[in-house]
């Protein structure tokens, strides 16, 4: 790669559209801060529903010749960008610091995932195979093709920018199609104009890639309800996923959505409780449980309960908390006012309820301390609501089927955990929880490109991941061949 510049301010002051960077202009701008030390660190132009428009019509514009490339083009582009993540990969963990507020720990694991997923999506121009099916028609031949769908929207979060923008955007240009990526405000640098990087000087065409970084409400409907899109993929909450699902379907096409969550880390009465803990600290409270896996509710057996509690809040009370630059750090800064305010009114809320905060509790500007509720109820503040940030309500149940129902009890079904020793009883429960996905003796933060990766209920519409992605990104065509003179009844 030519160069990937720190601070970002000397290279990210563009629009990515038609392999061409696009001066600010008379745009307005975003001002990117970094959520620790709250300096800006760049001005991203703001783009426009009209910048959406010319890069749907790029995109449509460049996607036909992109399918007809061979599949060795297609991977070899993938497989470029990956060798040039690899390259810059410490000036990207420091991006992720800086614009997202990622520790070090959080960062490592983000582009580790990210890279499985382009490995993965490397592989997807030589699977893309077609099938010969039998015909009940004398003389016929019939083939079934997997075609591109054509230009893919994207629409995807700042949690996990550099990864859930990178999990949709190298399968669609590796199947053949083109995108529109709109990343989140907070985080344009890596969640949008850091592929734009990496896939330019990977050789992808002009065109099959644009990005468009600006504010949701202001062009998040342009990007949605626009007609040229084929697949709409949406990475973020429930609300406003349902909002994105009905744009999209108004053009008939096809939105794959991954929504909001609400998990469960189950302890049993059979669990081992060292594991456990070790499970629910990580599942809380990496990258200040700003995940959408990552752990809202601890159900844990009221056998186990006071022993559970004791040692999560002696875990979450040490664990360092500060610069995300720092090596030791594992508890950054919340990304923004307004997402720190919301969780510590659920947590207020939830005290008012009758929680008592075993440790944690208050903020340094958006550093929110590590914190544990007990006395805790499936129907608080801090429970029933996803609060994305670094707190643990844990609620005691009675029995396997009162675990069931309490984990059950939420309009959510994205991922969970369970732990015992008896791994019959730990399967009866995964079995019954109504999730996509359910670790045993695990934590819910678990993410493999070879594994499907989705959720049940409100949480979302289809899978990322495996093979589940092509069937989101292509279509099958049917196509037949008369061999012989066919005998028809008049």
């Amino acid at each position: 790669m030519a160069y990937l510049p720190l601070p970002p301010e000397s290279g990210w002051t563009a629009l990515y559209r038609d392999g061409e960077w696009i001066d600010r202009d008379d745009r307005d701008v975003i001002d990117v801060e970094n959520p620790y030390t709250r300096e800006s660190i760049a001005k991203v132009p703001a783009g426009t529903p009209d910048d959406i428009d010319e890069a749907y019509r790029i995109a449509e514009g460049a996607q036909d010749s992109w399918a007809e490339q061979p599949p060795q083009r297609r991977a070899g582009v993938v497989t470029r960008a990956l060798r040039l993540l690899e390259e810059h990969w410490d000036d990207v963990v420091e991006l992720l610091a800086i614009e997202s507020g990622s520790a070090s720990v959080k960062a490592v694991a983000e582009l580790q995932t990210a890279k499985g997923m382009m490995q993965q999506a490397a592989s997807y121009p030589f699977t893309m195979t077609g099938q010969h099916r039998d015909s009940i028609v004398p003389g016929k031949e019939n083939v079934v093709e997997r075609v591109p769908v054509g230009v893919v929207g994207v629409i995807s979060p700042w949690n996990f920018p550099f990864h859930l923008s990178m999990r949709a955007v190298a399968p669609a240009i590796a199947a053949g199609n083109a995108v529109v990526l709109k990343p989140a405000s907070n985080t344009p640098i890596t969640g949008g104009l850091l592929l734009a990087r990496l896939f330019d000087e990977a050789g992808l065409p002009d065109g099959v890639l644009n990005v468009v970084p600006g504010r949701g409400s202001e062009i998040g409907d342009a990007v949605a309800e626009h007609e040229t899109p084929r697949v709409l993929a949406f990475t973020g909450s429930t609300e406003i996923g349902q909002r994105v699902a009905r744009k999209a379907a108004g053009n008939t096409a096809l939105p794959a959505l991954e929504l909001g969550g609400n998990n469960v880390h189950v302890v049993t009465e059979n669990a081992d409780l060292d594991r456990a803990v070790d499970g629910g600290v990580f599942g809380s409270f990496l990258h200040q449980g700003q995940a959408c896996i990552s752990i809202n509710r601890h159900l844990v057996h009221e056998s186990l309960y006071d022993e559970y509690v004791d040692a999560l809040a002696d875990r979450a009370a040490n664990l360092p908390v500060g610069d995300p630059r720092d090596e030791e750090t594992i508890i950054g800064p919340i990304i923004d006012e307004s997402q720190r305010d919301q969780m510590l009114e659920f947590v207020a809320e939830s005290v008012d309820a009758g929680a008592t905060v075993e440790t944690g509790g208050e903020s340094d500007g958006l550093l929110v301390e590590p914190t544990v509720l007990s006395d805790a109820s499936n129907d608080m503040a801090a429970a029933c609501n996803e609060h994305f940030g670094p707190i643990a309500p844990v609620i005691p149940y009675a029995d396997d089927a009162a675990a069931i129902d309490l984990a059950n009890d939420t309009i959510h079904g994205l991922s969970g955990s369970v732990h015992s020793d008896d791994e019959a009883q730990a399967r009866r429960i995964a079995d019954g929880i109504e999730t996509g996905m359910i670790h045993i003796n695990d934590q819910p933060i678990n993410d493999e490109p070879h594994v499907p990766f989705g959720g049940m209920k409100h949480s979302g519409l289809g899978r990322y991941n495996a093979d589940s992605i092509l069937d989101e990104l292509t279509t099958t065509k049917w196509i037949s061949i008369q061999r012989e003179p066919r005998q028809y009844p008049f």
